[in-house]
């Protein structure tokens, strides 16, 4: 015997199936049914699928466990992702609101300005303007850097920050990536906490041809190693870590942790 809900359920649809085979056709055709699903993940260590579906959760649960890098070696895995892993922490809504803004460049107080937005062009001024009018700056906070849209402009503003004298600290939940690494290796000291992320992969030129498509002795290499080496990295580590960030393609991305940053440059 069919329950009432179903009576009325069956009646509905008739009424809907009546109503389409009736309609006009042009009527028919602006008809849309639209599903909506949302996603939860599984602990890839469970033994089931990576991705589950679930139809009632309201939340999208990532077990970031399951993605930190191994402490005793550099990482075999690229992250395919051009984005980050992690959101900043909840204590950097803590360090207080900016005084003044210039460019991806936030200043917090007299002493303390944070970074988060990509490198464009205009990034260099914006840089020496913020030094002109808050010439006590010592500490560069690196919150949300996923590189820069101009490499000669990237390499101007490292120069930079290291003729400043700045040090630069990836906080808690902190992420450089892509040519915000060159800035981070700029700093006079160096910093990151222990989930800092480091995200690293190829250079492109405008014709799409990147670094591993150009001769080993090809002198476009030089820059890069050149500034490695200014940066504080003898020869062969200078040579190692390009070798590193060269091994991933242009549109991945390799993501390092402090340790792995520690094997060629000095961190405080």
């Amino acid at each position: 015997m069919m329950s009432p809900t179903a009576l009325v359920r069956s009646f509905f649809i008739a009424l809907c199936a009546a109503v389409l085979a009736f309609a006009p056709a042009h009527a028919q055709q602006g008809f849309t049914v639209t599903t909506t699903v949302s996603w939860t993940w599984d602990d890839a260590g469970d033994g089931g699928s990576d991705v589950a579906f679930d139809d009632e959760a309201d939340d999208t649960a990532i077990d970031e466990d399951a993605a930190l890098l191994d402490d005793e070696g550099l990482a075999d895995d690229a992250d395919m992702a051009a984005t980050r892993r992690y959101a900043p922490a909840a204590t950097l809504a803590t360090l207080g609101r900016a005084k003044a803004h210039y460019g991806p460049f936030a200043v917090i107080d007299a002493a303390t300005v944070r970074m988060a937005g990509d490198v464009t062009s205009a990034t260099p001024r914006q840089f020496a303007a913020m030094l002109a009018a808050h010439p006590g700056l010592k500490r560069l906070e690196m919150i949300d850097c996923p590189g820069s849209l101009d490499e000669e402009a990237n390499l101007i503003l490292a120069r930079a920050i290291r003729r400043a004298g700045l040090e630069t600290v990836v906080p808690s939940g902190g992420s450089v990536r892509s040519g915000a690494v060159e800035l981070w290796l700029a700093g006079i000291t160096r910093r990151a906490a222990a989930d800092a992320e480091f995200g690293v992969h190829s250079w492109a030129d405008d014709t799409g041809r990147e670094a591993n498509d150009y001769a080993a002795g090809d002198p476009v290499h030089a820059e890069y190693l050149g500034y490695y080496r200014e940066m504080g990295m003898d020869e062969a580590k200078a040579r190692s870590f390009y070798a590193l960030t060269n091994a991933t393609p242009f549109d991945q991305v390799r993501y390092l942790n402090r340790d792995d940053m520690a094997r060629f440059v000095a961190l405080n």
